[in-house]
């Protein structure tokens, strides 16, 4: 190991990059190349590039939900392969052509702008490696461009584990091309957000529906829009970033049957949180009431596919109390050992034209952190972390000998004064792109070792043993907590009762 090749920040590569920084070496991994990551984050880069959406400034985080193995603790690594990897982000002539072989429909103006995608747009910051680290706090955050940040997801194979994120907007009017042509070429519908909104209306004034659901999630219909307007004939919706039954399913119920009134056929709808059984059983009596209200053949049968870590298990449990999943994707326990499917790493939009956003799910544990975020470690007198806290960007850093109130990000009565006696900022900037930022430099593999140790040998006995270790706190401040409960409440769709 100690022969491998190291990068250093700004010291190490060849020289020649943005401002005279120095470029870090390509990743040691040759199989690391732009292609290894999901067809899936290639349609959603294609949404937001038809919707004119492409260049809008997100922030997202990387960051996983549980300690893996039954302990309370991780330790971060694999960020050097990450920054050399997005150092030299490129699509190679050979990248281009596959891609136009697998999404055939999309323009040709499509690629020649992933031609020209680099990451000198994009700034990355991150924990140290060989830090201990916890659940809920970002590992890294990473800003850029919306569509060339989706397209660097294969980072989860350059050293970390990133999964899928949804697309997020401000809602239908912000779409500009709203244009969507016949199925057989024979007319063009020149204002499909309007079609879709019409349809939206026609259900919830409906019979079948009177008194099932109020207004459902506008950014959400926008996602959902967008995807079908850049692929009408696969259109495909996640339906529980928000509520499933009240916002998700009526939403994709709008777009395919406005869809369908061009001549395309929807696919269907994915379920990855909440109860699988129930909530498929709910969508297909809602695609029932569709057909028999509107007398669209077929909508009944729109196909219902399951995901969110499902293993032999799990499905046969599903099997025996009754559902209406038509498909299971199964992929983590496919493909990973079974004792440690995964660390569970999630990527997650938390911020976009410094508009934040926030996931929502009937699975508490589900729910996303909203806003660019800072985060610290807090150290008691004795020396050892007491509590890691995320404030807002804009925030006062917590101060030595300062009170602070720590807030579970979702638990209202778990809440603790701090006095820290040390505080640590966690999150550094690895890659600046081409701004001024100063870039921290990255560790050798003996610093990395040597700070792991220390970590280890600086936490509570009680956190650390094998059997029933103490959680390790991770809070937000005050602040930040009514932020997040003030957008879940106005995020979350309003049930009516008649």
């Amino acid at each position: 190991m100690d022969s491998m090749p190291t990068a250093t920040g700004p010291r190490a590569g060849e020289a020649g990059g943005e401002r005279g920084r120095a470029v870090p070496p390509r990743p040691t991994n040759p199989m690391v190349t732009p292609l290894l990551t999901d067809l899936y984050q290639f349609t959603m880069t294609y949404a937001y590039w038809k919707a004119g959406k492409h260049q809008d400034r997100a922030v997202f985080d990387l960051y996983f939900r549980k300690n893996p193995f039954g302990g309370e603790y991780a330790v971060f690594g694999g960020l050097e392969e990450c920054i050399r990897f997005i150092a030299n982000f490129k699509f190679e002539v050979d990248d281009i052509s596959f891609l136009r072989s697998v999404m055939p429909t999309c323009e040709d103006g499509f690629f020649e702008y992933l031609k020209a995608i680099d990451c000198k747009d994009v700034e990355v910051y991150a924990i140290p490696e060989g830090s201990v680290v916890f659940p809920k706090i970002p590992l890294m955050r990473i800003e850029g461009p919306v569509a060339h940040v989706l397209v660097v997801l294969c980072l989860k194979n350059a050293g970390l584990g990133l999964f899928w994120m949804k697309p997020q907007a401000q809602g239908p009017d912000e779409i500009t091309d709203k244009a969507l042509r016949r199925c057989d070429g024979s007319s063009t519908c020149q204002d499909f957000v309007s079609l879709v909104q019409s349809w939206l209306s026609k259900i919830q004034w409906a019979n079948s529906f009177v008194g099932t659901f109020g207004e459902t999630n506008q950014s959400e219909l926008a996602a959902f829009t967008s995807y079908a307007l850049a692929f009408p004939d696969s259109f495909l919706a996640l339906v529980d970033t928000y509520d499933v039954t009240k916002s998700g399913v009526p939403n994709f119920c709008a777009v395919a049957l406005a869809l369908s009134d061009l001549g395309y056929k929807a696919i269907g709808i994915r379920l990855d949180s909440g109860d699988l059984a129930y909530l498929s059983t709910e969508a297909r009596k809602f695609f029932h009431a569709i057909e028999e209200e509107f007398g669209v053949l077929g909508f009944g049968k729109i196909s219902i596919t399951a995901s969110n870590d499902l293993n032999e298990e799990t499905i046969d449990a599903l099997n025996k109390q009754g559902h209406e999943i038509d498909a299971f994707g199964i992929g983590t326990y496919l493909v990973t050992c079974y004792a440690q499917a995964a660390l569970g790493c999630v990527f997650k939009l938390v911020e976009i034209n410094n508009q934040p956003r926030i996931k929502l799910s009937e699975d508490v544990t589900k729910v996303s952190i909203p806003c660019k975020k800072r985060c610290y470690r807090l150290y008691g007198r004795e020396g050892y972390p007491l509590v890691d806290i995320m404030t807002g960007d804009n925030e006062p850093p917590p101060k030595v000998g300062e009170r602070i109130l720590c807030r579970h990000p979702f638990s209202e009565s778990k809440r603790a004064y701090v006095v820290p006696q040390h505080v640590e900022e966690l999150l550094k900037c690895y890659w600046p792109g081409s701004s001024d930022k100063t870039s921290a430099e990255l560790p050798s593999l003996k610093k990395s070792r040597d700070r792991c140790l220390q970590h280890l040998e600086q936490m509570r006995p009680d956190h650390m043993r094998r059997l029933n270790p103490t959680p390790y706190k991770v809070s937000v401040s005050a602040k930040l907590y009514d932020y997040i409960h003030f957008l879940w409440l106005n995020e979350a769709p309003v049930g009516e009762l008649q």
